[in-house]
């Protein structure tokens, strides 16, 4: 198909059922200005939405269909815009993304430290720790742990959250509308919200690395152990690496708001677990927390 950039947002909103978008076309395009917009209102980055924007100035149609020289067209022929939009918003629908390009990731540098540094290795880490032994098996309360972010929350203070994902879109960051490939399902690799999973052992370990503006860098992970057929030790726990002086003030400035983040969050997520347990799965309640 040949078209522009205001015919696909017409299509994509027919074929998504959305009432039809007011485009307003202006003269002056400031491709910098138009980016962080388009980053604060959508899921998109600026560091994505600048060369979109930039795209704008240049009309660019195939003419050349050199390609099928290679590839070959596929037995039912290329597939039109509309119907194309209209599978990716069913696979949506179906949980059936295999990627998508918020699962771009780029990996940290070989020097940077990780969270399972021992302490001889150097370094300042700075750690929130939380645990608390759930009334459920393991699995249940895996799938709780897997399903985090997205759809599901964060089990605390969830308005803190958002804003904590607004500031980061403010500044030029992902921010929380991401969201998750999966609903319930991770591997490594995937966004999630503003982080991005590095480990993940199921039903052992989850641990997710943070892609937010950060003066230094972050991970929170959750480590599970089996208690018995009907008890989960499950400990959280909050990691951050300053860079420099304003990492060290930022991890100070934001440490009093943990009290009302992390304690209520692992409880939030036992309550979640032993909720989905059976009555006979259940016992009377033994929650330890520190």
């Amino acid at each position: 198909d040949v078209t522009t950039y205001a015919g696909m947002m017409h299509g994509f909103a027919s074929v998504a059922g959305l009432r039809r978008r007011a485009l307003f076309p202006v003269n002056v395009l400031s491709p910098g200005l138009s980016a962080h917009w388009v980053g604060l209102v959508t899921p998109v980055p600026n560091s994505i939405a600048r060369p979109l924007v930039d795209s704008l100035k240049v009309e660019v149609v195939a003419r050349d269909h050199d390609i099928a020289d290679i590839v070959p067209d596929p037995p039912q022929g290329l597939v039109p815009f509309r119907e194309a939009v209209r599978l990716a918003i069913k696979r949506v629908q179906d949980a059936d993304v295999a990627t998508r390009w918020s699962s771009a990731s780029v990996a940290g540098a070989p020097s940077d430290p990780l969270p399972e540094d021992p302490s001889w290795a150097g370094g300042t880490l700075y750690t929130d720790i939380r645990e608390q032994l759930v009334d459920a098996d393991i699995t249940r309360v895996w799938d709780v742990v897997e399903g985090i972010g997205g759809e599901h929350g964060w089990y605390s203070a969830n308005w803190m959250w958002r804003l904590r994902g607004l500031m980061d879109r403010a500044v030029g960051g992902v921010g929380l509308r991401r969201g998750r490939r999966d609903p319930d399902r991770t591997r490594v690799g995937d966004a999630l919200d503003f982080w991005r999973v590095e480990a993940h052992e199921p039903p052992v370990l989850l641990r997710l690395r943070a892609e937010m503006k950060l003066p230094g860098l972050a991970w929170i992970e959750w480590r599970l152990e089996a208690r018995g057929p009907d008890r989960t030790q499950l400990r959280q726990r909050a990691v951050f690496h300053p860079r420099g002086l304003a990492g060290h003030a930022y991890w100070w400035s934001v440490a009093p708001f943990h009290a009302f983040v992390f304690p209520p969050m692992i409880r939030g997520m036992a309550r979640e677990a032993e909720s989905s347990a059976s009555p006979l799965e259940r016992s009377a309640p033994q929650h330890v927390a520190r």
